[in-house]
């Protein structure tokens, strides 16, 4: 048995991560802000990156603190934003081991007492680089009181010393520290941008990923290029030869969507058996109820958008028939019955989830969604009820079958005007054979039958 250790596995979000501003993607704003920076030596003190999580927030920290201390490979250039990544400190920085570039997490340091000790290292000239460099991830953890013991160091440090502070919660961060600080946005990565670089990493590891596997992917990733790199290493370990769309919808535990969109149409006709067959079958294959749901959401959504704005359709995470199906229904579909399935959907998924059986909740709400869908709107309720035959005009031009209580859900505390037209229109009832109340008798017979006291002590 050989006694050399096996090289460890390294995961591809971090044996791909950029290690220059070239290989960073999807934020170009903040990289060319900082190359014209270290052009001019204009260089600020303190940076504070924003974002979601896996947008390169603490690898651009790292990028940056490699360019300020990068000395070339004959050790005699000055800060750069091409770090060599040959040189001693490129390569410290790189493994983390290098004695002036401290990367604090506030999340497990948060007190005062973690922020007292930067304070009174921050005297001290770097031992072995141009820069002493402090990284705080996640800095919006710290405490009120360390914030407040950091703002004049923040404010005034010495000019060998640099502070660069990551967060994913920006309105956390006191307003004082960050008026200390150069801030830099950086945003979710477009889906073109994120699908071609894990095409990219693919190719480079060798493995076989099919276009609409790349798509699920990067919808699942949402903008982080650390949660898409995870995913596709998870899929590249999954997938046997070409890594296809089926086999991503299954490790991820998606229904199929195009599926989904049989059941959406099923729901929008009324068609309550066709759509609880659909959901079983669906649930048969493995699909989990709650995400059948968060996907008829997920699409009322989507056709909502392009029925407003249909260049919406044109995303590129979309496949070529799932854009047309989804332009058909938005041009079938109107814009009340999609906001009306929305608001349902809210109500559902929280039904489903603190449910006892989620498929029962998710059969339920179905039937819900199925049985309000068949309903007309009040618009259409409107035009029905004036097209309705009328027995007679009531005194005063008024058509006599239009104000009449005939239903047991219309309770209206009458006034005097309304109870006088109602007693003048009683002969009018009594030859109107559609009307159910053929007499004012009968009228005050079903208040007393509803026991509504007040309206009966109105009325009599």
């Amino acid at each position: 048995m050989s006694d050399a250790p096996e090289q460890a596995y390294q995961v591809l979000a971090r044996k791909y991560r950029p290690e220059t501003f070239a290989d960073l993607v999807g934020q170009e704003a903040m990289v060319r802000t900082l190359k014209n920076a270290f052009a001019a030596d204009r260089i600020a003190h303190a940076f504070i990156m924003t974002g979601i999580r896996g947008t390169g927030k603490t690898t651009t920290a790292r990028i940056i603190a490699k360019g300020l201390n990068c000395i070339g490979p004959d050790g005699a250039d000055g800060p750069t934003t091409e770090p060599c990544g040959k040189c001693d400190p490129c390569r410290a920085i790189a493994e983390g081991r290098h004695v002036d570039v401290m990367e604090m997490d506030a999340a497990s340091r948060t007190g005062v007492g973690d922020i007292r000790e930067i304070i009174d290292s921050v005297h001290y000239r770097a031992a072995s680089a141009r820069y002493k460099i402090y990284i705080i991830d996640e800095v919006h953890m710290l405490s009120t009181s360390a914030f407040n013991a950091l703002l004049k160091t923040l404010e005034e440090p010495p000019a060998h010393v640099k502070f660069i502070f990551a967060t994913t919660e920006i309105r956390k961060v006191p307003v004082t520290v960050l008026s200390r600080c150069q801030r830099f946005d950086l945003k979710r990565i477009e889906p073109e941008v994120m699908m071609a670089l894990m095409a990219k990493i693919a190719k480079s590891e060798g493995a076989k990923i099919s276009e609409g596997a790349l798509a699920l992917i990067t919808r699942a990733a949402e903008g982080s290029a650390r949660d898409a790199t995870s995913l596709l290493d998870q899929a590249i370990s999954n997938g046997a030869g070409e890594t296809s769309a089926d086999q991503i919808r299954a490790m991820l535990g998606l229904a199929d969507r195009g599926r989904v969109l049989d059941l959406f149409d099923l729901v929008m006709k009324g068609d309550a058996a066709g759509a609880l067959k659909e959901l079983s079958g669906q649930y048969a294959d493995g699909a989990d109820p709650m995400a059948v749901l968060r996907d008829l959401a997920e699409i009322t959504h989507w056709i909502s958008v392009i029925k407003i704005t249909p260049e919406a359709a044109d995303d590129p995470t979309t496949p070529p028939d799932e854009r047309s199906r989804g332009l058909d229904m938005a041009a079938r579909l109107p814009i009340r019955a999609l906001s009306k399935m929305w608001q349902m959907l809210l109500k559902a998924l929280e039904e489903v989830a603190l449910a006892p059986n989620a498929m029962m909740a998710a059969e339920m709400a179905l039937i819900r969604l199925t049985h309000v869908a068949d309903l007309p709107d009040p618009e259409a309720l409107i035009k029905r009820l004036q097209t309705l035959p009328t027995a007679g005009a009531m005194p005063g031009g008024a058509p006599a079958g239009g104000g009449v209580m005939h239903s047991p859900a219309m309770r209206m505390a009458p006034s005097a005007p309304v109870m006088g037209a109602t007693m003048q229109a009683a002969p009018a009832l009594a030859t109107a054979p559609e009307m159910l109340l053929v007499s004012f008798a009968q009228v005050v017979e079903l208040i007393r039958e509803k026991r509504d006291m007040k309206l009966l002590f109105e009325v009599e």
